[in-house]
């Protein structure tokens, strides 16, 4: 495993902050916070499990038009309230769908951060089970984050094994990392 200090950077940062602070304040207002989160969670896992939906929501030739109809479509498909449901218009209506995970993953940092937990992005090969998920969990603690919220993200170009981001520090046991780790080395050993 290697540990390293990486800046976080992302094309999308500070705007997804600012969406996932507004969507947090305005679910907060209406008094619809514990709800609003779980239908963020259960949209993000619905995203991160369908190729299909990640394709659509990256697809930058979709009209305005398109990305709300198809969006409200979806967000009453899956029954979600609202306040969800009005606020993803607004993503689509800005054109911001491609950013809609991003927003997702903001919102439940935002809720973590102010519950004094601290959020892992966990990317593995395969989605993890429960046993795993646990294990997982148990390591974190060992390692000093006892209070750790997870989000997970599965990405077939690891080849196996995960990457976990806690702030700027990355753990990674990917065979994609290893790999690389070994192909760095040769070139110093020529």
């Amino acid at each position: 495993m290697t540990v390293t200090q990486v800046p976080q950077v992302g094309h999308t940062g500070g705007l997804a902050q600012r969406y996932a602070r507004a969507l947090y304040d305005l679910a907060s207002e209406q008094g619809a916070l514990p709800d609003v989160l779980g239908e963020v969670k259960a949209l993000r896992t619905a995203i991160s499990e369908s190729d299909d939906l990640r394709k659509f929501l990256a697809d930058a030739r979709m009209d305005i038009r398109q990305g709300q109809t198809v969006s409200n479509v979806l967000m009453s498909k899956l029954g979600f309230g609202d306040v969800l449901r009005r606020f993803v218009g607004v993503i689509a209506e800005n054109r911001r769908l491609p950013d809609l995970a991003s927003i997702l993953d903001g919102v439940l940092a935002l809720d973590s951060a102010l519950r004094g937990e601290v959020v892992a992005e966990v990317r593995s090969a395969q989605p993890l089970n429960d046993t795993q998920r646990s294990q997982l969990q148990t390591r974190l603690a060992e390692a000093g984050y006892s209070r750790v919220s997870m989000t997970e993200h599965t990405d077939v170009a690891l080849l196996g094994g995960m990457t976990v981001r806690i702030g700027s520090t990355l753990f990674d046991t990917s065979i994609a990392g290893r790999l690389t780790r070994l192909q760095n080395a040769m070139k110093g050993a020529a």
